[in-house]
């Protein structure tokens, strides 16, 4: 059974804490109210599916040459097993 003493410690924590959630809880239902300008509407038929079958435009670059890919790799490479050797120098 509680004593008096220890009831009378716990008892304003406990109303500390009630206070504390229930003025949390009246923030947060308020903010819910709020929506950026920027967001998009909702669609008017909320079953409706995706685009998927919308392919993007033809690109109007030109794909990377393989002898300039070649070097790109090679560079990469490069550096990571620079990058490998000194993290094992590190340990």
């Amino acid at each position: 059974m509680l004593a008096l003493r220890d009831l009378q410690k716990t008892l304003p924590m406990c109303g500390a804490l009630l206070i504390a959630a229930l003025a949390l809880g009246g923030c947060s239902s308020q903010l819910a109210d709020y929506t950026p300008t920027d967001a998009q509407a909702h669609p008017r038929e909320p079953g409706a599916y995706l685009p998927v079958h919308d392919l993007p435009p033809e690109r109007d670059q030109a794909i990377i040459p393989p002898d300039q890919r070649a070097k790109i790799e090679a560079e990469l490479a490069a550096a990571r097993d620079r990058q490998s050797v000194a993290a094992k120098d590190a340990k």
